[in-house]
């Protein structure tokens, strides 16, 4: 049974005005997530990315793809887990955030992690679409986080490191923009 985030006492104002508010957030909130506006998407950025390549690091840049990759899938599960469990408790930062090896240990390995990204992204969509959801509400475990807080951290996130891996897609030579 999926875990929500708990309801506050009190209607958001979002509510209370027939709920017109809050659907347009909700809907604002899932297109954030989906990317495609002014942020890549992740199948755009991982599209065409031949597997020799994955686990290389070019000069001058700290990551590889695989790193890139396995960082945006573990801190992505972190934050849903965080949303919906009260229980969750976090990787400790910075080392349990990215992976130990610069290339992924099989091909298997690489669409397993984009295969997580997937999943943990509409986890979040999800929450956010779900009307029970009350996106205002302090997330039980934490501090005063929000469900939206969470939804436009993961957002903000993905984009972030998802345009790291254009540049260095670009860097490798297998950027086809």
């Amino acid at each position: 049974m999926k875990k929500k985030a708990s309801r506050s006492s009190h209607s958001s104002s979002s509510r209370a005005n027939g709920g017109a508010a809050d659907k347009s957030l909700r809907k604002h909130l899932i297109e954030l997530l989906d990317s495609g506006h002014a942020h890549i998407t992740l199948e755009k950025a991982i599209a065409g990315l031949p597997a020799e390549l994955q686990g290389v690091k070019p000069d001058n840049l700290p990551f590889t793809a695989w790193r890139l990759l396995e960082h945006i899938r573990i801190a992505q599960w972190d934050i849903v887990e965080f949303s919906v469990n009260p229980k969750h408790e976090s990787p400790k930062w910075p080392e349990g955030y990215w992976p130990e090896g610069d290339a992924p240990p099989s091909d298997a390995a690489w669409e397993k992690s984009v295969q997580q990204c997937r999943i943990d992204l509409q986890r979040m969509k999800d929450l956010v679409n779900d009307p029970d959801t009350d996106l205002y509400a302090a997330i039980p475990g934490g501090d005063g986080q929000t469900v939206l807080r969470e939804a436009m951290l993961v957002a903000d996130h993905n984009a972030y490191h998802l345009g790291q891996l254009v540049v260095l897609k670009r860097l490798l030579g297998a950027w086809k923009g």
